[in-house]
């Protein structure tokens, strides 16, 4: 161990401040990606004045599923304004910010390495908790504080760039949606459009769970499918190269969610774009994916533009199969008949609207690049000197 590391409990302090006057009104939660978030818990007729009070630059933790979830849900407030936390949570603050900086502290938690070394020290309840000593008594580098301000602002260089493309897709995104409907608002003489005569839809496979992780092909499953995002490649799994050709799907082809995954997540038969980054590599989808063929001369963002508008997902909702989990059958989605102008005028709009998510695109895979230089900059800290 190096000179400069240092045990955690010897520069922070525990806070007990209770909701006592009752003045916090917010009760918030800390997700395991290590974010304060909106509580989902309950409090009708509970005791909140026992809530633990965070304010500014305070951390606050749950230890009590470490094992379970091989991650401590830690996060530091940057709020202004005070809030509760469960009275099971631990609060601390910074003895002296002078010594140890708040950003930087909150940068070696998000470490991957940090996570797995809590785990490591877990006790042997099922949930696997992590003691409030154990916690304290691991250790981190302590640089000095230009150096770990000089650190703190390269990350945050990184951070901020990350957010500003997530903004700029958003806003993409939306000019996209904005053109598309203005298809719709023409003052044309409107059609009746079926999708099934623009689209095919065809069914996914039915793996084996026994050859995940067997090969270098990447199984796509409903994991993939946001509401919210356009693609999510955390959803992806290795497996056997041993597949279907015919369920095997290419950059820019378009999927959909052939089942309701939870309440919570609404993405039944919601479309997603498969980005062109992914070129190069093996894509199948399982059987509770759908693949779009097109089948028209309409690019497939056109295509993903209907299947993201609200009258579509309206028609989704109506002829949602099944009581516990629902789903929805590819005649269903193939029966959605819409109201426009003629499918020529698409022709019109097709080209601006295929520029702005090439774009989206660019930035989404920039964004990749520079999530990996977030992590590799975190795991680069136990390495720095003085």
């Amino acid at each position: 161990m190096r000179s400069n590391y240092k045990r955690l409990g010897d520069y922070i302090d525990e806070i007990k401040v209770r909701n006592s006057d009752l003045k916090a009104k917010d009760l918030l939660g800390i997700n395991i990606d290590k974010f304060f978030m909106s509580s989902v818990a309950n409090v009708v007729g509970t005791d909140l004045s026992v809530y633990k009070i965070v304010k500014k630059n305070q951390f606050a933790c749950n230890r009590m599923h470490v094992g379970r979830d091989y991650r401590l849900p830690i996060s530091m407030s940057k709020s202004d304004d005070e809030f509760m936390v469960s009275p099971a949570y631990d609060v601390f603050e910074i003895k002296n910010p002078e010594i140890l900086f708040p950003d930087y502290l909150m940068m070696w938690f998000s470490r991957r390495e940090f996570d797995r070394n809590a785990w490591f020290y877990t006790d042997a309840d099922v949930r696997g908790g992590l003691h409030w000593k154990a916690l304290c008594d691991m250790q981190l580098p302590i640089l000095s504080i230009t150096k770990q301000r000089e650190i703190v602002k390269e990350y945050n260089t990184v951070v901020n760039r990350i957010k500003l493309n997530r903004q700029l897709i958003q806003k993409l995104e939306e000019a996209a949606q904005a053109i598309f409907n203005s298809y719709f608002d023409n003052e044309e003489e409107k059609e009746s459009h079926r999708l099934g005569d623009l689209i095919e839809v065809k069914g996914g496979f039915s793996y084996n769970s026994e050859d995940l992780g067997k090969g270098g092909t990447y199984l796509l499953g409903m994991g993939c499918v946001s509401f919210t995002d356009r693609y999510v490649e955390e959803g992806m799994r290795l497996y056997s190269d041993n597949v279907p050709e015919q369920h095997i799907v290419e950059p820019k082809d378009i999927i959909i969610a052939t089942r309701q995954q939870s309440e919570n997540m609404p993405i039944l038969g919601c479309p997603a774009m498969i980005p062109p980054n992914l070129r190069g590599k093996k894509l199948v989808i399982a059987s509770n994916l759908y693949r779009v063929v097109n089948k028209s001369k309409l690019s497939n963002e056109i295509l993903y533009q209907i299947l993201k508008s609200q009258k579509y997902q309206e028609h989704i909702k109506l002829h949602t199969k099944g009581t516990t989990v629902g789903m929805i059958t590819k005649d269903a989605i193939e029966d959605y008949v819409f109201e426009a102008p003629s499918i020529s005028f698409l022709y019109c709009i097709q080209d601006s609207i295929n520029k702005i998510i090439d774009n989206v695109f660019l930035k989404r895979t920039e964004n990749q690049k520079l999530t990996e230089l977030k992590e590799l900059l975190l795991s680069k800290l136990a390495t720095i000197e003085n």
